[in-house]
């Protein structure tokens, strides 16, 4: 005997995946197309699989009442595939929520033509010919960096990841060794596309970028125009050089025009938290630094919430995953508790994220100190933000304002946000946010607030990274809908 609701069950389902197929295409054209981003609610659309897609509209219940259907958003998507727009970022599930509002009885083409009427008028080149990229070093951000401007390439109008530096090596598998860390990663699992490689020019082919391996042992000993490029951007990720000086070096070698340093500036060097204080990139020079993963993780929370609550002051604690600067055993380390197994310890180690914060926010100079516990997992930290705020407030005001942070606003590809209670670090692995909430974690007492912030360390991290990039390479778009 059939089960009905067995069949009824998987006829739903099979319904449901039919609706995300036919969005497959539509979100690839207007990608390749238009430079238009689908997403729902920070999950975007591009290049994902029919379940991928399922999996978004299903997540969508972490920071609203109830899952989006697709069989809703299907008709949207459409709608906006018969436009003729210019770039964009656009949210599927906020204009649903839009048109689902609406009580006029309009049309969803005529709407959704209202909504999008700031970028009617098809593609527009977002610049004269594409920004050259160049990665310095290729270690575990690098490695993701490449892997992030590879999927955003598109038409290849936009920018092109066309070198990496490594240091000199005499072994003859370089390339190979290279390209495989490329395809394979044991945290961020295989690379999305296809690797080939070119022996007789020295590159690596992902996904139709030929990206060229150069070898150097000082940054001004690089001729980037010999390799056809011209007017770089190039992103520091060795750690190697921190101050103006040494990142200076860099725009000595023909072809780089900017520098991006993924690590802490010391010195002059400004510190960008992206969507807390981007806006002095207009007038920052020629070198930038994107501070820390750390920082990036806590400053857009204590931004918010400064505003909103004031704070008095407070405390971090960060339980950061070990990193590649640790031992895997017990070995010398110049520095103190390092040299003890990384994989088998919790170290007990300092962070400079507290007293980054003031250059991000000066309102808080002085009132956040911290400190950090290296764990033994690879990847996903968890900031725990300890704060007396300005007045007293509770657990579920707190926690509304830091969910519409993540759905509107300046801090909204930086927030994440899940109410889940079943959560743990390594459902975070691949989060494009800087950071994520963790709602159920939250604790209030009258003034005093805990709040408990998870953060892609690496992924997250290097997202913020490109956000510097695209800003500084001018290829910012609009998000809609307002």
């Amino acid at each position: 005997m059939r089960d009905a609701k067995a069949d009824a069950c998987l006829e739903e389902w099979n319904a449901r995946e039919e609706c995300a197929e036919a969005m497959v295409p539509i979100v690839g054209r207007l990608f390749r197309e238009h430079d238009v981003i689908i997403k729902i609610f920070g999950h975007y659309l591009v290049n994902k699989a029919p379940v991928e897609i399922l999996k978004a509209h299903r997540a969508a219940r972490q920071v609203m009442k109830s899952e989006i259907s697709v069989r809703d958003t299907l008709p949207v998507l459409q709608a906006l595939g018969r436009l003729d727009l210019a770039p964009a970022r656009i949210d599927l599930a906020r204009l649903l929520e839009k048109f689902q509002a609406r009580t006029d009885g309009v049309d969803l083409d005529a709407f959704v033509a209202e909504e999008l009427a700031s970028v009617a008028g098809g593609r527009k080149l977002l610049r004269d010919k594409p920004q050259d990229v160049v990665l310095y070093g290729f270690g575990r951000i690098g490695r993701l960096l490449a892997r992030i401007l590879i999927d955003k390439t598109g038409a290849g109008d936009k920018f092109r990841l066309r070198a990496i530096v490594v240091r000199p090596s005499n072994q003859g598998d370089d390339l190979a060794k290279r390209a495989s860390l490329l395809r394979r990663d044991s945290i961020h699992g295989p690379f999305h596309g296809s690797i080939t490689l070119d022996p007789t020019e020295n590159s690596i082919v992902a996904n139709g970028n030929r990206i060229k391996v150069l070898y150097a042992e000082a940054p001004e000993k690089v001729d980037y125009r010999d390799a056809g490029i011209d007017d770089a951007v190039l992103i520091d990720n060795t750690g190697v050089w921190r101050d103006r000086d040494g990142l200076e070096r860099h725009l000595q070698a023909p072809g780089i025009s900017k520098v991006i340093l993924t690590a802490p500036g010391k010195g002059d060097v400004p510190n960008v938290v992206y969507g807390v204080n981007d806006e002095i990139l207009a007038g920052a020079g020629n070198i930038i630094s994107a501070a820390s993963c750390t920082t990036n993780a806590i400053v857009p929370v204590l931004k918010t919430i400064s505003d909103a609550f004031g704070i008095e002051h407070g405390h971090l604690e960060t339980c950061h995953a070990f990193t590649n600067d640790q031992n895997l055993i017990d070995n010398y380390h110049k520095k103190a508790r390092r040299g003890r197994s990384a994989a088998l310890n919790m170290v007990i180690t300092e962070t400079g994220a507290a007293k980054a914060v003031a250059k991000a926010i000066p309102e808080l100079d002085g009132k956040i100190t911290g400190n950090a516990i290296r764990v033994p997992t690879p990847n996903v930290s968890l900031g725990i933000l300890n704060l007396t705020l300005g007045r007293e407030t509770t657990k579920e005001e707190v926690n509304d304002h830091l969910r519409n942070a993540s759905l509107e606003g300046r801090l909204q590809y930086q927030i994440d946000f899940t109410n889940s209670d079943e959560v743990v670090s390594s459902d975070f692995v691949g989060n494009r946010h800087a950071c994520i909430i963790d709602a159920q974690a939250t604790i209030t007492q009258g003034r005093h607030c805990v709040l408990y912030v998870w953060y892609d360390n690496e992924f997250g991290y290097s997202r913020q990274v490109v956000r510097i990039l695209e800003e500084l390479a001018g290829l910012q778009m609009p998000t809609l809908p307002n």
